[in-house]
């Protein structure tokens, strides 16, 4: 009798591949969350999560409550489309007490050269543009294109 045996390189292939998904099944079936998959590919107690932290954004209505006039500035510039706390930071704390001071403006998050920005974004290296300036000695924040 002839009897064939399987190469033992073969053998051993398949014996890491079922380690492989072994431990593939153990590490998924202990850090998988419980509520994963109620609602679709998604952790369902994200939501309830979610609900329970604080907001930390007023919105812009909330800005426009006190800040109209320059509101109506900014709707005739180039930053009609950005909202306040885009350049100013999350305004919860400021709109429920005025005292709380907002975030400075830092124009180089969105001006900053930045290959991957869009084109019609202007963009200033801030070493080279007038350097050891703020951006505000020589621009208007809310109608940039106007010289104070």
């Amino acid at each position: 009798m002839n009897e064939r045996k399987l190469p033992p390189q073969l053998i051993r292939l398949v014996i890491l591949t079922v380690a492989i998904l072994g431990l593939y099944g153990l590490a998924r079936f202990f850090l998988t969350p419980p509520s994963f998959g109620e609602l679709g590919f998604y952790r369902a107690l994200a939501l309830e999560e979610a609900t329970l932290r604080s907001p930390v954004f007023a919105g812009q209505k909330a800005c426009d409550e006190c800040h109209s006039d320059t509101i109506k500035k900014v709707a005739k510039a180039e930053h009609k489309t950005v909202s306040c706390e885009s350049c100013h930071g999350p305004g919860r704390a400021h709109v429920e007490n005025p005292e709380v001071k907002m975030g400075a403006i830092f124009c180089v998050r969105c001006h900053g050269v930045d290959p991957a920005r869009s084109a019609w974004i202007k963009q200033v290296d801030p070493k080279k543009h007038y350097a050891g300036q703020r951006c505000a000695e020589c621009h208007v924040p809310h109608q940039p294109s106007e010289v104070p």
